[in-house]
């Protein structure tokens, strides 16, 4: 995930410093633009820094998700969940009990 996200930001950099360049090699024999006008190049950097900026806040998300705290739970209160075959948590259970596999409850 992380090497095809490099591959596209460098894609696009490269695409963006070609576009430059070119637009570069163009006006060598012509006066340079006056300073109000915005460059091409200036509104590309921009935009790419603004795909970079929404990716960061993406990847911060994800991280926070990853990293939430399990609540916990009284004795007598329900544990876990089955589903199927396997078992859910839905929360631990308090120090000096356990999450009972068969009731599903902590004692």
């Amino acid at each position: 995930m992380e090497s095809l996200r490099a591959v596209v930001y460098l894609s696009i950099f490269l695409s963006v410093m070609s576009s430059v360049c070119q637009g570069e090699r163009s006006t060598e024999g012509q006066l340079p633009a006056a300073p109000d006008e915005p460059t091409f190049g200036f509104e590309l950097a921009e935009a790419l820094q603004g795909l970079l900026d929404e990716a960061d806040s993406r990847v911060g998300l994800s991280v926070e998700k990853k990293a939430s705290v399990i609540p916990r739970c009284d004795v007598g209160e329900r544990c876990a969940m089955k589903h199927g075959p396997r078992i859910g948590r839905l929360c631990d259970c308090l120090r000096g009990t356990a999450c009972n596999t068969f009731f599903l409850r902590c004692y």
